[in-house]
């Protein structure tokens, strides 16, 4: 494992170190649970009334925040204007070599005589890849994946296991999908049949495409378009476990939390955030850099920058007063039986 001096990190992040310059780092960890020998980080006041009890051997912390404790003659704190952006820095430095597919085509996977294949590319254990898929430079496809028919993932594009990619799907450059990504499912299409029978399939024979610089979670799906195509714009970032239905228009720089559901032909803005297990009715429209509340149902349009929450959601003021509301009902009950009772 590679060690670093505190003198060696202040001056990775560009930061003003208050203290010892000379301990050994050799990783990174919670504040709670960081050793001597480990650098940890304090992002508000919280954690800085954390820092006095920690074992932690240095911090990289916001400046503005007073780290109540500290002894510079002991630790060592590395002040920044950020320091979860220090954070992402310093967690690179000390991130293992990733563990990549062999270089080249695995013996136990299948690449078919149309496919085309670019430069350097790694593809791993029992992937297939269809007739006229097309794979960018660089490209690595883990254990399982699963490229169909038509489909192209673009440059430097790293796909997880057991991922797939179905027909006429199109991926970007630099996309990361983590483990059972599924994209190009066949929507969510039924109607009654006339004569009542049962539910007939509506025809799915859209596409999804993804924007270069797109990061999916595990277990998230996307589903193709009835026509058209479902489309997630460049620098969005889907967490885990996200369902996002066909027909969908996602634009750039969105964040989509876990748990969250989109329902058909929703369309969202650039820079929309939605937090946990959000859920979007069909048809609805949210605006650039709006953001949605966790566990918010969205049945309405939300205009752009407007913050919505609850169940329906709303503004936050109404929404904060209907829950304090029903924390008050048992007692109002209570009172109104009192008051018949007597009576």
């Amino acid at each position: 494992m590679p060690s670093y001096t505190t003198a060696d990190l202040a001056e990775r992040v560009q930061g003003e170190l208050k203290g010892r310059s000379d301990l050994r780092i050799e990783s990174v960890n919670a504040i709670k649970d960081a050793s001597e020998r480990e650098i940890t980080f304090i992002i508000d006041q919280t954690h800085a009334a954390l820092w006095a009890h920690s074992r932690a051997a240095a911090a990289v912390i916001t400046e503005g925040i007073d780290a109540k404790g500290h002894d510079p003659n002991a630790r060592a704190l590395i002040v920044v204007p950020s320091a979860p952006l220090a954070m992402i820095e310093l967690l690179r430095l000390f991130a293992p070599p990733p563990l990549l597919p062999d270089a080249g085509v695995h013996p136990t996977a299948w690449v078919h005589p149309d496919a085309s294949i670019g430069r350097d590319v790694r593809i791993g254990p029992h992937v297939s890849v269809d007739r006229g898929a097309s794979l960018g430079d660089r490209v690595m496809l883990y254990a399982g994946v699963r490229i169909c028919a038509e489909a192209h993932v673009g440059d430097d594009s790293i796909l997880h296991a057991n991922t797939v990619i179905r027909e006429r799907c199109r991926i970007g450059r630099r996309v990361i999908m983590h483990q059972n990504v599924s994209i190009g499912a066949d929507g969510f299409g039924f109607e009654q049949a006339p004569d009542g029978s049962g539910l007939l399939h509506v025809p799915q024979i859209g596409n999804v495409e993804l924007a270069d610089d797109v990061e999916i979670g595990a277990g998230t799906c996307i589903d193709r378009a009835k026509f058209g195509t479902t489309s997630i714009g460049a620098g969005t970032k889907i967490d885990n476990l996200v369902q996002i239905a066909h027909n969908c228009r996602i634009g750039s720089s969105c964040v989509i939390a876990a748990l969250t559901g989109l329902a058909g032909s929703v369309t969202l803005g650039d820079g929309v955030c939605l937090a946990g297990a959000v859920v979007v009715s069909d048809h609805v429209t949210i605006g650039n850099g709006a953001t949605i509340g966790a566990c918010s149902g969205v049945m309405r349009d939300v205009p752009p920058g407007q913050i919505r929450l609850g169940m329906p959601a709303t503004d936050p003021r109404q929404a904060l007063r209907q829950v304090k509301a029903l924390q008050r009902l048992p007692d109002w009950m209570r009172e109104i039986s009192r008051r018949l009772g007597r009576d």
